[in-house]
């Protein structure tokens, strides 16, 4: 996201002349402190941008400055473009407007042949949730909000937010939760009542963990299941491998699931058409709350 705000700021030089940190504040959407942080960047980069004080002063480039692109190689062009149309979905109409710009820059003839779009059919306050935290992100806020947990807890939080990640299918937030004083991750579409707070917050990147991020995970079981031809489509669209079938076109299918509470509500979205064939602990437990849910509709 601060590479494509970086190149903008380059661009928007480029065309404009001279302008001002609140000017690039205002139109990029974020602080004067990230536009200045911004600066310093694109100047280690080797592009001449200097500031000038006082009356007809500002911020530009070097007059007659051209950006060159021969600093990237064929394939890195071509890795700047296929990342750009990767997250078009998420940054809209700039980033393919920057696109357009980058590949005239490359001199590549680009071809549309991969969208990516992780927003779902139907929209929904994740969208607005995901704009705010973005938001919240580059402007170093803190947020609050409500929180309901795995562990069935309901919680008010207040978080650093340090970066959103796409993982598997959903979107999370990466951040440092006052709450638990240690970093933490918030699905998006758990969290209600976001506030962003004018209360700013400085991110000493040493203060990271050294190791890399890692998603919560549970122990895996590995779970044979036995499913309806009815749902061979589901079947085939999670479960990718090693999928064999019988003369009655049943699907048979052994793989690792999370050995939790999680994986008798996957199971159960099947309905009738799955049956836990091993291990007895995950075919008992299956068992269990089915009875549970026949008792609710026992009259």
């Amino acid at each position: 996201m601060q590479m494509n705000r970086l190149f903008q700021i380059v661009y928007y030089l480029l065309e404009n002349g001279k302008s001002s940190a609140p000017e690039l504040a205002k139109k990029f959407e974020v602080s004067t402190r990230t536009i200045y942080r911004d600066l310093d960047t694109i100047s280690a980069a080797g592009i001449p941008i200097y500031a000038t004080q006082g009356k007809g002063g500002g911020i530009s480039l070097l007059e007659n400055y051209v950006l060159d692109k021969s600093i990237f190689s064929e394939k890195e062009q071509e890795q700047i473009l296929i990342a750009l149309q990767g997250i078009a979905s998420t940054e809209g109409e700039n980033a393919d407007e920057l696109l357009s710009k980058l590949s005239a820059l490359f001199q590549i003839k680009w071809t549309d042949w991969i969208e990516v779009d992780f927003s779902d059919w139907n929209k929904n306050k994740a969208d607005q949730i995901f704009a705010e935290v973005k938001k919240a992100i580059f402007d170093r806020r803190i947020i609050t909000f409500s929180y309901f947990g795995s562990d069935g807890q309901y919680l008010s939080r207040s978080v650093k937010p340090i970066k959103l990640v796409f993982k598997g299918k959903d979107w999370y937030l990466y951040g440092f939760c006052l709450l638990r004083s240690d970093y933490r991750f918030f699905k998006l579409t758990r969290i209600q009542d976001l506030v962003t707070s004018a209360e700013t917050f400085i991110m000493d990147m040493s203060d990271l963990p050294k190791e890399k991020m890692k998603m919560p995970h549970y122990n895996s079981v590995s779970v044979t299941l036995k499913f309806s031809p009815q749902v061979a489509f589901r079947v085939h669209d999670e479960f990718s491998d090693a999928i064999t079938t019988d003369e009655e076109n049943n699907l048979y299918v052994t793989a690792n699931l999370p050995d939790h509470e999680v994986i008798y509500h996957y199971l159960l979205t099947f309905g009738e058409h799955v049956e836990v064939l091993s291990p007895a602990h995950i075919r008992d437990g299956i068992k269990e709350k089915v009875c549970s849910i026949l008792k609710k509709y026992e009259t």
